[in-house]
């Protein structure tokens, strides 16, 4: 299952790698009220985008690996209605632009919608694109196109910027950039499923019986995600709101690794429930966790040690402020070892995911305000990690009556265990020299990196944490590592 996984997690990997960059360029051609506007538009078309698809394109997920002959029909159908809510929904958004740039506290917004209303439509157009590849194991493919679509992105962003460094340049050059991937993936999609690629109403009836729930389900997970960013929006100024965005900073290898192998290991484990075989996808679940683990554990150690450096070797010194936020936000990583929302979707189990996203949407609009009172701005993103936990918590109480299982048996807790261990004792000698190399930011990321990173490998080695196939794998990459690197000298 990782073998492919692993491809596209380096194709998201470049593509974020490259995509990075753009706040990391806006927050030093623009001021920090203008910073703070790009961050509300782009938090508005993330919050938009999300929740207008509806469940559609993930819905091939769970319908392309079992259609067979009828996957063009559910193609077509999920690419008809997604534009069709994208059009609407941009209908919407342009005639309540005011209103929305006086409830965000930002007059600059007015201007910037109607071009955010069309971006929006054709992205939603074209979401499908790397998912239907993945659904149909062309995971090449979809490695090139998460890689090729993040770096022409980025390109369509800035370049505008340099040659007229104003936002509404960026803003135009997004728009140019949904043009061309909406035309690449009406070309995929030809390509992929040719005559078959037609609208059918009882396969598009079955769509939205799983559709539906599972868009209730986005809608209230979108919402709880979000709603600390567009609290503190509302309640503080537009400079305030940009130091608050860039302490909630998104780590792109997270998403990229969570998402990729949460992905795959749907498709694996759909194969696995159809033929009734749950003892396979409780060794698929085992597994996935235990891999995620050793990804997601030692990076928020890691995170944690060079928080300050981080933050003001990508933002300056400016954002100082947001050092404290990016750090709680860091402990949300170690849930993300837990892709619980993707296991209960192979089971279809779309009303469990909306209790929990409305019981995480329900705890976060009773404490922020008072958190936020009492913490500061750090209190706004304290209680999206407990939502987030308690959510989590719940997903496994629902696996735990499916699979029939007690709470020693839902997750692979000695592993999670010795993971944890590992991460904490790597941690020591790299504090030791955080704490004594008075530095520039980047020479004392790279020296505690290093340390903790080679007592992280040392350690997981010691305690026995990799299986054979995958210490295997470690030496063969480093050998080939090493034999890249002489080269290179040579």
């Amino acid at each position: 299952m990782f073998k492919p996984a692993l491809g596209i997690i380096i194709g998201r990997m470049i593509g974020f790698a490259v995509a990075f960059a753009i706040p990391i360029v806006l927050v030093r051609v623009f001021d920090i009220e203008t910073f703070g506007t790009y961050k509300q538009w782009f938090l508005l078309y993330i919050t938009i985008l999300s929740i207008s698809q509806i469940g559609m394109s993930e819905s091939l997920l769970y319908f392309l690996p079992r259609a067979g002959r009828d996957a063009g029909e559910y193609m077509m159908n999920a690419l008809l209605f997604l534009t069709v809510i994208g059009v609407m929904t941009a209908v919407v958004l342009i005639s309540l632009a005011e209103r929305i740039a006086v409830w965000m506290g930002n007059p600059m917004l007015a201007p910037l919608i109607p071009p955010l209303a069309l971006f929006l439509v054709l992205m939603q157009a074209a979401i499908s694109l790397e998912t239907v590849m993945t659904a149909r194991t062309r995971y090449a493919w979809a490695s090139a196109a998460y890689a090729g679509s993040d770096i022409v992105r980025t390109a369509f962003f800035l370049i505008p910027i340099a040659i007229i460094p104003v936002l509404p340049s960026l803003i135009y050059g997004a728009v140019a950039f949904g043009i061309l991937r909406l035309s690449i993936a009406l070309w995929y999609y030809r390509h992929e499923f040719g005559p078959a690629l037609r609208p059918d109403m009882q396969v598009f009836a079955r769509q939205l019986v799983y559709a539906l729930p599972f868009a209730l389900y986005v809608v209230a997970h979108v919402a709880q995600e979000n709603l600390h960013q567009y609290a503190v929006a509302g309640l503080f100024d537009t400079a305030t709101f940009a130091i608050y965005s860039v302490g909630c900073l998104q780590i792109p290898l997270v998403d990229m690794v969570s998402t990729t192998v949460c992905n795959v290991m749907m498709v694996s484990m759909a194969k696995e429930v159809q033929h009734g075989r749950d003892s396979k996808v409780l060794e698929l679940w085992y597994d996935t966790v235990r891999k995620l683990a050793l990804v997601f554990f030692p990076l928020v150690g890691l995170l944690l040690l060079v928080a300050r450096d981080v933050i003001v070797l990508l933002f300056t010194k400016t954002y100082l402020a947001s050092v404290p936020i990016f750090m709680v936000g860091v402990l949300a990583i170690l849930l993300s070892a837990v892709p619980i929302d993707g296991l209960l979707r192979v089971y279809a189990k779309t009303r469990t995911l909306l209790v929990i996203n409305l019981v995480r949407l329900g705890i976060i609009a009773l404490l922020i305000y008072g958190l936020v009172k009492l913490f500061g701005l750090v209190g706004a993103v304290l209680v999206t990690v407990f939502a987030l936990a308690v959510g989590k918590s719940i997903g496994l109480w629902s696996m735990m009556k499916i699979w029939r299982v007690g709470v020693g048996d839902v997750l692979p807790w000695r592993a999670l265990a010795t993971v944890a261990i590992a991460s904490a004792a790597a941690a020591l000698p790299a504090f030791a020299v955080d704490f004594s190399l008075h530095s520039i930011p980047l020479i004392r990321l790279f020296a505690v990196g290093v340390v903790y990173t080679g007592g992280y490998l040392t350690m997981i080695l010691v305690l026995g944490l990799l299986q054979e196939d995958e210490r295997a794998w470690l030496w063969n990459w480093a050998g080939r590592a090493r034999l890249t690197l002489r080269s290179t000298r040579s």
